[in-house]
């Protein structure tokens, strides 16, 4: 260099020296210690994600979808566990709700109304169940619904069901606080006694024997014995085997069996006759409990007279009860009449009751009395 450099007379300048590298155990603890939290975060994530499939997996096996179609063999055998279950009154409302999927989802087609039927057959093996408090609205939902896929049955179960009706529907109508729904049950209670034709005295002294046996299960004793002896007339389906018949003995045999599907026919129709006029009179007894109503007396005094003008239609047991009911209900007309309630005392309205309440109460008028009253509501009400 020059002596007269800018840098003369400094110091060399000095070689920068590389850092050193770092240790490998301080690299593993630096790794070690950031590899830490994500291991820990990464565990922890995967236990959630475990969890959460976890309590999905279990959410889809409470609350599986029904999307997939029921076979009809699957349909059969609900219906079957269903029908074992629906008569026992601590059961059905549990049993009506599985019954009203299946009508709902549209599994109650031709082909299953039988099944179906027995569903209903013993939920009404005791008709009494249908109006009872706890029941009742399990019941009416139930034929509510039946009530909509009534083409899915035959004309005997139909009718039927119509008969079913009036215990489910029409009898729980009259409990119903609405005086639209009373009357309109009231209405078709008359219309259904105008259809009864009229009794005959083999009716009912029939009647009478059935009302000694009633509460003994004899249908199923019945429709078993029919099948036994169907299966005895052939245990070993040998008469294929056997010579032909003569058109004489076939022509026999045909005529037998017409007349025993005629008797048969003829019982069924007898059968649902009696139940359709005890139906009838259980409703004309459960719209008469409900006398005490103001809305409801007239409703009541014409449904009765209407059952009693018209009383021939009914058995005799059934005209004994008619005719006290028309009895008690001219009793309460004449207390009516002469100013008293059903209980014996003065009928009076809400308004008159409330009118003598407040004309015994002291109130208080702004620079007229004290507080402690001293003047009566004298021109409260009138």
């Amino acid at each position: 260099m020059s002596k007269d450099s800018l840098f003369g007379g400094l110091p060399p300048p000095v070689t920068s020296q590389p850092l050193p590298p770092r240790s490998a155990t301080g690299a593993g603890r630096g790794e070690a210690a950031s590899s830490i939290p994500s291991i820990l975060s990464s565990s922890a994530a995967s236990k959630r994600s475990v969890a959460d499939d976890d309590s999905h997996a279990g959410k889809r096996v409470r609350f599986k979808p029904t999307t997939t179609e029921a076979t009809s063999e699957q349909v059969l055998e609900a219906m079957a566990k269903i029908a074992s279950h629906i008569g026992n009154p601590g059961k059905f409302p549990k049993a009506s709700k599985l019954a009203l999927q299946l009508l709902e989802s549209g599994s109650v087609t031709p082909a299953t109304a039988d099944a179906f039927f027995s569903i209903l057959k013993a939920a009404m093996a005791r008709p009494s169940n249908a109006v009872e408090a706890s029941l009742r609205r399990d019941y009416q939902a139930l034929f509510v619904a039946v009530h909509d896929r009534l083409e899915c049955f035959t004309g005997a179960q139909q009718a039927q069901i119509s008969v079913w009706e009036f215990w489910a529907l029409v009898g729980n109508d009259f409990v119903m606080d609405d005086t639209f729904v009373f009357s309109k049950a009231s209405g078709r209670v008359r219309q259904a006694i105008d259809e009864l034709p009229e009794a005959t005295d083999e009716a009912n002294i029939v009647e009478e024997r059935e009302e000694k046996t009633k509460d003994e299960p004899i249908e199923q004793g019945q429709s078993e014995k029919a099948v036994e002896d169907a299966a005895e007339s052939d245990p070993f389906g040998l008469n294929a085997f056997l010579p032909k018949r003569s058109k004489k003995e076939e022509r026999l045999k045909r005529k037998l069996e017409e007349e025993a599907a005629s008797k048969r026919a003829q019982e069924e129709a007898g059968k649902l006759l009696r139940e359709r006029r005890e139906a009838l009179l259980q409703c004309l007894k459960i719209a008469a409990e409900y006398y005490r109503l103001t809305w409801a007396q007239t409703i009541i005094d014409i449904l009765v007279r209407h059952a009693f003008d018209n009383r021939a239609k009914f058995s005799a047991v059934h005209q004994g009860a008619i005719e006290k009911l028309w009895a008690s209900v001219r009793d309460q007309q004449v207390r009516r009449k002469q100013g008293k309630s059903t209980t014996g005392k003065l009928d009076v309205t809400s308004f008159e009751r409330f009118q003598e309440q407040y004309s015994r109460e002291t109130i208080s008028i702004r620079r007229a009395v004290g507080h402690g009253g001293g003047r009566s509501a004298e021109q409260w009400l009138g």
